[in-house]
């Protein structure tokens, strides 16, 4: 293990996430080569008295990690696959497009985000959700074990058998209750899909989002689908998202393509997994200074698709709006992701600060009066709506879990968990 205090040669380049919103100032930074070190790390911070941050990639930082151990797991990042189980266990720091390029020889897919550079423990430990969420759930509730460092230090096991009630907080209750050093998941046969990003007239963008509400009640499982409004080439277009998993996607997609009328770009096509899911979200994003807006719809008013139209791509090239439909095999499972039952989302992005910031602020203000008031954690970047992630029942679950596994809160930097108060004995 290689430690870095402020100062040091190659504190900075540690220190820093994808997400370059914050200016993160760690006490110390431990840049972990071995899961031992993982263990060391967890004491050396319960030494000086020290919160413990983990990062990967930084992807999810959603607030500076200052005056923390910050625990780089980067360079933990085995990727095995056992075909004949269909299994893959990886290492913290493995990112999805290790996982893809692996899982893909022998016709095998996980359930990847949209990102292929995000970090597959702590997207799966925050729920995880892939472009084959509506065929196959979240992607936590593949989650088959998970080796863990405790608050304590303690290495262990969580499993269905073993310490279940760990196993089931981490599918979904993010990095709350231990450093987890390995992950064992399910893969699917999944070796070609039908994909793509097309694009079209901005002109048709509010009677393509009404289509899209009325459709989206009978959407077939097998695919996965969403409507934004990004920018491309210096001006606003539609965008139609899908990822069919199947050879007949054109067939189930129609109805909505006969509303957006004739592609600016026709980009549908049987793909192999890893290259469709860089074609249906376009390239990787550079790490940036990035803010992210999600709120989630049991129904959508004709307001709400409004003020996703007016409010558009803004004057970035990196901003979008984004409606998605849920659903389909996101409702089976137990974890404790959620919200499993609501139908859509609208998630708005802007880099930070910018201009488009405002439109996203006014976007918000418009459509949250008919949100739910729910989120999905791996989408949220306000870390002061954790809580909004989860049903009541699983917060609470969740917080008593936590009480049980780290009790004095030693993890709690970004997506907060507190543990619950201790029961006071009755007489």
């Amino acid at each position: 293990m290689t430690m870095f205090k402020p100062g040091d040669p190659g504190y900075d380049r540690h220190r820093l996430g994808w997400n370059r919103t914050f200016e993160s100032h760690p006490a110390l930074i431990a840049v972990a080569a071995t899961t031992g070190d993982v263990r060391a790390a967890v004491r050396t911070a319960r030494d000086h008295d020290l919160p413990l941050a983990v990062q990967a990639t930084g992807h999810g930082l959603v607030a500076p990690v200052d005056g923390v151990l910050l625990l780089k797991t980067t360079a933990l990042n085995d990727v095995e696959i056992d075909p004949a189980r269909r299994v893959a266990r990886v290492g913290p720091g493995a990112v999805w497009a290790d996982v893809n390029r692996a899982a893909a020889r022998y016709g095998l897919a996980g359930l990847a985000g949209r990102c292929s550079t995000v970090g597959v423990t702590g997207y799966t430990l925050g729920g995880g959700q892939s472009w084959l969420s509506r065929t196959f759930g979240f992607a936590a509730d593949s989650m088959i074990s998970a080796e863990v460092v405790t608050a304590g230090g303690v290495a262990l096991t969580a499993s269905p058998r073993e310490h279940p009630d760990l196993f089931w907080a981490l599918r979904g209750g993010g990095g709350n209750f231990g450093v987890v050093t390995s992950l064992e998941f399910q893969l699917y046969p999944v070796a070609r899909v039908w994909s793509g990003m097309s694009l079209y007239p901005l002109e048709r963008a509010f009677d393509v989002l009404a289509a899209y509400r009325q459709w989206a009640s009978t959407e077939p499982e097998a695919m996965n689908t969403a409507v934004l409004l990004p920018q491309v080439d210096g001006r606003r277009v539609l965008a139609i998202r899908a990822f069919h998993h199947g050879d007949d996607g054109a067939r189930a997609l129609a109805p909505l393509l006969e509303v957006a009328g004739p592609p600016l770009l026709d980009a549908f096509a049987m793909r192999a997994f890893p290259e469709a899911s860089a074609a249906t979200n376009g390239p990787d994003v550079p790490p940036v200074p990035n803010r992210q807006e999600i709120e989630l719809f049991r129904t959508l008013p004709d307001e709400v698709l409004h003020a996703i139209v007016e409010a558009g791509a803004g004057d970035s090239p990196l901003a979008f709006v984004e409606l998605r439909h849920w659903g389909g095999a996101m409702a089976a499972g137990d974890g404790p992701a959620g919200h499993r039952d609501v139908p859509f989302s609208v998630m708005a992005v802007a880099p930070f600060p910018t201009p488009t910031e405002v439109t996203l602020d006014r976007l918000v203000r418009r459509i949250r009066p008919y949100a739910t008031g729910g989120s999905f954690l791996t989408l949220l970047t306000d870390p002061s709506r954790t809580r909004s992630a989860f049903t009541t029942a699983n917060y609470e679950r969740l917080t008593e879990v936590k009480r049980s596994w780290d009790p004095a809160n030693f993890f709690r930097t970004g997506h907060n968990i507190p543990p619950a108060p201790i029961r006071k004995a009755t007489s």
